[in-house]
């Protein structure tokens, strides 16, 4: 992407005043396995501020901006569920979890339900039998 989308695009990346601000302002505090950058401020927001004494917290995301690319413990951790990274504050993963996978809406890989004709096997309802 070039400068000028650097400049007015959010869709596809970070824009060039959210890396500024990154870089300035912000401490990095973790990447996830996407590649997904996490960053918080380095001073909590003003007096007068409704949210005075929180810290900020975001994500420049590796690729498109998509919402459901943040894993479910980073998302914790975005909405200043627990203070510690993570790292510090998951359980072992369960044999059972699988990776992850992008949504797929929109795209040629999403959930199509099959409606076709019924195979004969069904009899509907009628008010009158």
């Amino acid at each position: 992407m070039g400068f000028f989308g650097k400049i007015f695009t959010w869709w596809n990346g970070a824009t060039l005043t959210t890396m500024l601000n990154s870089a300035l302002t912000g401490e990095k505090v973790g990447t996830d396995a996407q590649g997904n950058t996490y960053y918080r401020a380095k001073k909590p927001y003003p007096k007068g501020h409704p949210f005075a004494g929180k810290e900020r917290r975001w994500v420049i995301y590796n690729g498109a901006n998509d919402a459901s690319r943040v894993p479910a413990e980073w998302h914790g951790w975005l909405h200043g569920s627990f203070d510690g990274v993570p790292e510090s504050n998951l359980p072992p993963p369960r044999v059972w979890e699988t990776e992850y996978t992008p949504n797929a809406t929109g795209t040629v890989q999403a959930h199509r339900p099959h409606h076709g004709r019924s195979s004969g096997d069904y009899e509907a309802w009628s008010p009158d039998a």
